[in-house]
């Protein structure tokens, strides 16, 4: 069960059923199914203040993924600042749509598995997340 909530902000207007049946669609690339995913939407001081408690960082990001898989099934809470993509989506030139996909395909590829703690790593994860991103759009 995937499930979309928020904290200081509004829900963005997904069309969950097509995104669900996408994040599932990934999943199973990576041999994996989907478990209990919650997408949590908030504002910069949201996501400062997770950081801050959980991760002792204390500098803002637009996606923090919290990690509860369990063998091949996903499982995990996924923070995304709608502040910070807005500004990515700007910075990059792209749409807030295509950008709030971008992210919130980033954070399932981080509960498949993949990193992004290196260059080299930073680059997989992108071909990875353009790959996912031609399934959507």
């Amino acid at each position: 069960m995937i499930v979309y909530t928020s904290e200081n902000v509004k829900v963005p207007k997904l069309e969950k059923r097509k995104i669900n049946a996408w994040i599932k669609s990934v999943a199973e690339k990576y041999d994996k199914k989907v478990g209990e995913i919650a997408y949590v939407f908030c504002d910069d001081a949201k996501i400062l203040e997770v950081n801050q408690t959980y991760l002792q960082h204390d500098y803002f990001t637009d996606i923090i993924t919290f990690d509860y898989c369990e063998g091949k099934t996903l499982n995990g809470d996924i923070f995304i600042s709608l502040d910070t993509v807005h500004s990515n989506a700007q910075e990059f030139e792209v749409d807030f749509e295509n950008e709030l996909l971008r992210i919130m395909i980033h954070g399932i590829l981080h509960l498949c598995g993949q990193d992004d703690k290196t260059p080299e790593a930073r680059l997989e994860m992108t071909h990875k997340e353009n790959d996912a991103l031609q399934i959507i759009l």
